[in-house]
């Protein structure tokens, strides 16, 4: 028998040694980085300029490279991913097989040299209750995203770039009954939710012959068509806004992200968004089909010491004034650091009650 676990632990031993050596050949004078859990981002703006972010706070590495080994690097970081960089498609952003995503930005682009982002796929909290234990949300915030979910609420989630919103809907996504048949569509892999019945779709650029092409507004549309119980958009930027709230209107619960700066901006954001689909949208149009798709807002940030925060929670009535869609507060925090809320005039069930009379 102990003959037996020494040959084990020597074949784990030989594993674990193998998975470093294919890390450093793989990542280089980086593969430190890549393994140190409280390392989140790592960017390169010249061979000499490396920095790091460790809980959300950046720093300049002692790293120094050549312009070869950077552009080493990231050739063999690419052969995974089969995406293209060269002249005619000076950015790229690719899933590492890891699940961190890599973008990459090339001369004449950029001034003088590669700029290199590797965002890493920490996902410490997987969950609602994880991410209430790393402080990022208080109990009764908790128990409200959970119900909320579990009645079906269309819930977008806001906040500036690496305030954890990916990691928020990835919790929000797992909190779903194992029932849920989900849809997720994102440019590039990085929701991972506990279900098991899940397909994930990912846009795909043009070939040579500018051909191929996939994108995010013909992923929703095709998600229709797989009998979705839930889709979920990685992010929102341009105009698949439109399509993800027609499909929303059409009675498919889901969620999603977008880049703004407060809870309102999010909704304001959201009825300029589509306009970008044609001249034939316009923002009048846009407004009730955006007060009708949107029932909850959840807006992250990043606080001064660095922690992702749940800063506010917003409930979208349905009612518009002006053209601009009204929202009211359900939670807003007043102290960061006891992670205390200030609630609003409204509660869950109020919602609910609302959501179902609007239906009738």
């Amino acid at each position: 028998m102990e003959n037996f676990y020494g040959i084990f632990l020597s074949i784990k031993i030989r594993e674990m040694d193998g998975e470093i050596a294919e890390l450093e050949l793989n990542y280089g004078p980086l593969s430190a980085f890549m393994v140190d859990a409280t390392v989140e981002e790592i960017w390169i703006n010249s061979p000499s300029r490396i920095f790091v972010a460790r809980n959300g706070v950046s720093e300049l590495t002692n790293i120094n490279m050549t312009s070869n080994e950077v552009r080493a690097l990231i050739e063999r970081l690419l052969l995974w991913s089969g995406r293209r960089l060269d002249l005619s498609h000076p950015f790229v952003d690719a899933r590492l097989p890891d699940g961190s995503r890599l973008h990459v930005a090339i001369p004449d682009v950029t001034a003088n040299h590669w700029a290199i982002n590797i965002r890493k796929h920490l996902m410490r909290g997987k969950s609602l209750s994880e991410l209430q234990q790393l402080g990022v949300m208080s109990k009764e915030v908790e128990v409200f995203l959970k119900d909320a979910v579990s009645a079906g609420l269309n819930i977008l989630v806001s906040g500036s770039t690496q305030a954890g919103k990916t990691t928020l809907l990835n919790a929000l996504v797992s909190s779903l009954t194992i029932k849920t048949r989900v849809i997720t569509i994102e440019e590039v892999f990085e929701l991972k939710p506990k279900l098991p019945d899940c397909v994930a779709l990912q846009t795909r650029p043009a070939n040579l012959q500018g051909e191929g092409e996939i994108t995010l507004r013909k992923l929703i549309k095709e998600a229709l068509r797989m009998r979705p119980f839930q889709i979920i958009v990685g992010e929102i930027r341009e105009a698949e806004a439109l399509d993800m709230l027609i499909a929303l209107n059409s009675g498919i619960p889901g969620m999603a992200t977008i880049h703004a700066n407060s809870a309102r901006d999010a909704i304001r954001k959201l009825q300029t968004l589509p306009l970008l689909a044609g001249e034939n949208i316009s923002y009048r149009f846009i407004a009730p089909v955006v007060a009708n798709a949107i029932d909850l807002v959840v807006h992250v940030a990043v606080a001064r010491d660095g922690a992702r925060r749940i800063i506010e929670i917003a409930y979208i009535n349905g009612r518009i004034e002006d053209e601009n869609v009204e929202i009211e507060s359900v939670f807003k925090i007043k102290l960061e650091n006891g992670i205390t809320y200030e609630k609003g005039l409204i509660n869950l069930a109020e919602i609910l009650d609302r959501r179902s009379h609007a239906k009738i």
